[in-house]
């Protein structure tokens, strides 16, 4: 929490995704930092200890997503931890998100009143 805001850590390689969360989640309050890459989003989450993490499951390489997953597992991350997909529920046909330290997927595009409610839900 900074300032009283939730920080919500949004890693994504498509700048249009980054910008329609941050419009979302500025618009309600919170403190949005993002990142392009998953290193990149390695990097953001040591400087900001974000209350929450929205990441892309396929950036620069297909598991780049689950793969940043278990290096923020190994850095003690707590925060709840979504992964964002086009492949929505269909990737927990073959995986388990809690087997993969996730706390749920969201679908693209992105459903706004889906991703507030959850997040007042899980912060508040």
């Amino acid at each position: 929490m900074r300032d009283g805001k939730y920080v919500i850590l949004c890693v994504d390689d498509d700048p249009d995704i980054r910008e329609s969360l941050r419009v979302i989640l500025e618009a309600n309050d919170y403190i949005m930092e993002e990142a392009a890459s998953a290193e990149e989003g390695l990097k953001v989450y040591r400087k900001t200890a974000p209350d929450l993490l929205i990441l892309d499951l396929m950036m620069e390489e297909v598991d780049a997503g689950t793969n940043l997953v278990t290096e923020l597992k190994a850095e003690g991350n707590t925060a709840p931890i979504y992964l964002l997909s086009s492949t929505g529920n269909a990737l927990n046909q073959t995986t388990s998100y809690s087997e993969l330290g996730l706390a749920g997927v969201f679908q693209k595009p992105i459903n706004s009143a889906t991703l507030l409610s959850l997040l007042k839900e899980k912060l508040q």
